[in-house]
């Protein structure tokens, strides 16, 4: 394969054609390399996990088999973040996809060649993860569709893990009918219920700030122009108070998952990701129990303003994909800000979309709706119904 997007893994490609006369026949799809695709090798964005995890796989992850089975080819697996365990899209050991849609920049993490080959039109989709924000934030940087479903509806068999409690299985698109498409095999066959009102979070927009919010105005306009909405302050001492109860839960998740084998052999990780993984390794349990404290306190607040029918609307990232430049101090401050947005649907296990709405300064800016539990279908519903074409 001639990749001059740096978005697929190094050597040889996995070109498997999805049974025939499936609902998605003629649809072309990559997956991130966490994915188990049969006979490959899983590297997880790190030479020593592929290393220490030598032995192809012998089954396809579920995901993968259920988008085959429906009729899609899958065309390579996509470079990812090491072990999932970022939000930028630049992996020290293999580089950096390109961000077509806004060069220069990252294409956003860690599903970024995912992301990457989607926005170039190499396939037509591709799967991801979404943890912390893995698939919503490349769609904002790269000018996709993109969706993490309710947490727990998609199988993860066959993936290799980063924090259980919050991992999901999702996808990207360049509309908005492809990604229902795969929706309508990945996700359960349940009629859904339509959204019929909306709640424009107020806070949400604040920490994106005034840039943000001007550069998705018309579409925001446009929206609460076609339903009954409201304006909403989710969280009345600050989203900024949500974040640390995330963080130490998907940091001891993360622990749980990988500490023994981190333990063990020692890998090398690149800037960020050592030191994120060093600081899992600390937390207390002290610390866990007071986010379980706080994760209780959102639920409640998030069943107060959600019920079927309702969907919450907030910028999906805080400003456009960081230049490659970016120092890490200044990409870490920026990683805050968005994980205190995508911290919302993670904590709470719900469905979000992300549409690519609005451009700033040249560059992609996705705006996103959040339904309660098991309303990905009407949420894929009313965002193909909106019909916006990618901007």
């Amino acid at each position: 394969m001639n990749d001059d997007l740096n978005a697929f893994v190094p050597g040889p490609q996995p070109s498997i054609r999805g049974a025939p006369g499936g609902p998605l026949a003629g649809l072309r799809f990559a997956a991130k390399d966490l994915f188990d695709v049969v006979g490959f090798v899983t590297g997880a964005g790190n030479p020593d996990w592929t290393r220490t995890h030598p032995q192809p796989a012998a089954r396809h992850a579920a995901a993968v088999a259920a988008l085959l089975d429906a009729g899609a080819d899958l065309q390579g697996k996509t470079h990812t973040d090491e072990l999932a365990f970022s939000l930028n899209g630049e992996n020290f050991h293999y580089g950096t996809p390109r961000n077509t849609r806004a060069p220069g920049r990252v294409p956003g993490g860690s599903s970024s060649g995912s992301a990457a080959a989607v926005a170039a039109g190499v396939v037509e989709t591709a799967l991801g993860t979404d943890t912390g924000g893995s698939v919503r934030i490349p769609a904002s940087y790269c000018g996709l569709y993109g969706i993490r479903p309710t947490h727990g509806v998609i199988s993860v068999e066959g993936l290799v893990p980063l924090a259980p409690r919050f991992d999901t299985v999702g996808w990207f698109a360049r509309d908005a009918a492809t990604l229902a498409r795969l929706g309508w095999v990945l996700l359960p066959a349940a009629q859904p219920s339509a959204i019929a009102r909306l709640l424009v979070l107020d806070d949400a927009f604040a920490v994106a700030g005034d840039a943000v919010h001007d550069a998705l105005a018309p579409a925001l306009a446009e929206l609460t122009a076609r339903l009954p909405s409201a304006r909403e302050t989710l969280a009345p001492d600050g989203l900024s108070a949500w974040l640390p109860h995330f963080r130490m839960l998907q940091g001891r998740d993360v622990w749980r998952s990988h500490g023994a084998w981190i333990t063990a052999h020692e890998p090398a990780f690149g800037p960020g990701i050592r030191e994120r993984f060093a600081w899992a390794a600390d937390i207390t349990d002290a610390e866990v129990a007071a986010a379980e404290a706080g994760r209780e306190a959102v639920l409640r607040r998030l069943d107060d303003v959600l019920a079927p029918g309702i969907a919450l609307v907030l910028p999906t990232a805080p400003g456009i994909a960081p230049l490659l430049s970016t120092p890490p101090a200044e990409l870490e401050q920026f990683r805050n800000a968005a994980l205190t947005l995508t911290c919302i649907a993670g904590l709470g296990g719900l469905p979000q979309v992300s549409i690519p709405a609005g451009v700033l300064d040249g560059c992609p800016v996705g705006l996103s709706v959040i339904g309660t539990h098991g309303t990905d279908l009407a949420l894929l519903d009313l965002v193909e119904a909106w019909s916006f074409p990618v901007r």
